[in-house]
């Protein structure tokens, strides 16, 4: 032995590194799952790491600031700034290519509207309440106006991981906007002090009964012991993956999820592609109004879009009785923090110019615009996209991914495998002990204070008191160098029905 131990001492570095790299070249050798393992030992090793390391390099090497999606580095970098209260202007001018289509041109008025000392924006540049009141239409007892026109979309704790709810309640809470529950139930963690949305799906998680299906005892007793809850929102579909069902396995179920959602341990819980509680539009015009009347709040619907036939149902129905949901969320197809298969992500269902429009032009024809909230979700949570689709006719934005961004996501791509390095979308536990829920939650209402200020001081810019009076010839898109640019009525072929605003004196009352 202590021989051996005195020829080990005196061995070079290199041969224990030779003898490595033969045990290495070996295993390649004879290893069956990896053809370029086999035929290149060793170096065929450096393909699977450049693989593995790839989008990181592209993301911070590689790509320029105008070229990454979902979300570019400018993009990300403009979120990240607004949320620490760091300059969030650029210098020598634009960078983008303003020649290319879809590009959008925000129409300013030739004497701006004018801020005096007695106006509310004095000194408070960041008071954006909705115009519109939800429910008063269909006179339910507990109409509900957002503070915010900017307001948190559905995303749940499962999803999101429990510091990162708490976080961004927290923060909505600072910065007086609504937060969605998403359809994993209401948490501990969305009990932080700002107003809620609650939200479920197929699954009815949260208002469950042990067989899967919906309760309404249940809901009635999270309304009535939860009274920040402000509204209902139905998911029928959403933009990652629309029709698509899901499974949550019983390895990712914990005693806190199994408590908060209502379902069994020990078992997979499925989220099937159709509601149990309603199976046609009449039928979900009735759920909606039973809901109504139980809870006494607004009740809304969620989806993205495909066909029309069924969605022109909906609006016939609601034009010929006066009832339907109080508020209509479209979802575009550009996906969102849900995974889903490429084929549904890349396919199905369309973007979220085409996706609302379509629909706002349908209710128009039915004159039910101005009878119910649009909320619009699809990577609006820019100031120039916001405008564009309050123009479009949207009355409230909501953020998701941008949301993410301001409390730490870095675009890693990886919500769907439980190892997201900021601690966001996770529930491992070492991985989200590094999200700080304080110190996030004053980065998110940073965040959403300083969309709402700069989407205030465009509106400004172009003549007006609030986004909801942009009308769809305020804004241009670029069409190319041949066909110069065209206004957004030109492009969608309907004119935004105006929305009733007496001023924002009117709202004084409304807290920021």
């Amino acid at each position: 032995m202590t021989d051996l131990i005195a020829l080990a001492q005196h061995t070079p570095w290199w041969v224990y590194l030779i003898l490595v790299l033969i045990v290495i070249a070996l295993l390649d050798v004879l290893n069956k799952k990896h053809t370029i393992k086999h035929n290149f030992p060793i170096i065929g090793h450096l393909r699977y790491l450049l693989e593995k390391i790839g989008p990181e390099l592209r993301q911070y090497i590689v790509a320029n600031n105008r070229e990454e999606l979902p979300f570019n580095r400018s993009e990300r970098s403009w979120v990240y700034a607004s949320s620490k209260k760091q300059n969030n202007y650029q210098g020598f001018g634009t960078d983008q290519d303003i020649h290319s289509p879809g590009h959008i041109f925000i129409n300013p008025n030739l004497i701006p509207f004018q801020v005096t000392k007695d106006h509310i924006h004095y000194g408070n540049p960041y008071f954006a309440p909705s115009a519109k009141l939800i429910g008063e239409y269909h006179q339910r007892q507990k109409p509900y106006r957002p503070q915010s026109i900017v307001n948190i979309s559905a995303m749940s704790f499962g999803s999101l991981s429990a510091n990162a709810i708490k976080a961004l309640n927290i923060g909505a809470g600072k910065a007086n906007c609504y937060h969605n529950t998403g359809e994993g139930g209401l948490s501990p963690y969305h009990q932080n002090g700002a107003d809620v949305v609650f939200h479920f799906g197929t699954g009815y998680f949260g208002v469950r009964n042990p067989d899967g299906g919906f309760s309404m005892d249940k809901l009635i007793q999270l309304v009535e012991k939860h009274p920040q809850v402000k509204a209902i929102e139905v998911k029928l579909s959403q933009g990652a993956k629309p029709g698509k069902g899901g499974v949550l396995p019983a390895s990712k179920i914990t005693k806190e999820i199994a408590k908060i959602r209502h379902i069994p341990m020990g078992q997979d819980v499925l989220s099937p592609a159709n509601h149990s509680a309603f199976s046609s539009v009449k039928e979900l015009i009735e759920f909606i109004e039973e809901m109504a009347q139980e809870t006494g709040l607004p009740v809304g619907i969620k989806s993205a879009v495909g066909k029309l036939q069924q969605w022109e149902e909906l609006a016939v129905l609601m034009s010929k009785t006066g009832k339907g949901p109080d508020f209509i969320t479209i979802d575009g197809g550009e996906g969102g923090t849900g995974a889903a298969p490429p084929s549904f992500a890349n396919h199905v269902s369309l973007p979220f110019d085409y996706a609302f429009s379509s629909i706002y032009a349908l209710f128009c024809r039915y004159d039910l615009c101005d009878k119910i909230t649009f909320i619009a979700s699809g990577k609006l949570g820019f100031p120039s996209r916001a405008i564009k689709a309050m123009a479009m006719g949207a009355d409230l934005i909501n953020v998701a991914r941008e949301a993410m961004l301001s409390i730490g996501c870095i675009q890693a791509q990886v919500c769907h495998t439980n190892t997201c390095p900021a601690g966001v979308a996770t529930q491992n536990k070492w991985l989200q002990a590094g999200l700080d829920p304080k110190l996030k939650a004053d980065r998110f209402g940073n965040y959403v204070k300083t969309l709402r200020k700069e989407i205030i001081e465009i509106t400004h810019a172009c003549g007006y008191e609030h986004p909801c009076q942009f009308t769809m010839e305020d804004v241009d898109l670029s069409m190319g160098d041949n066909n110069k640019t065209l206004t957004l009525k030109d492009c969608f072929g309907y004119e935004k029905v105006p929305v009733t605003f007496n001023g924002l004196a009117a709202f004084e009352h409304v807290s920021v």
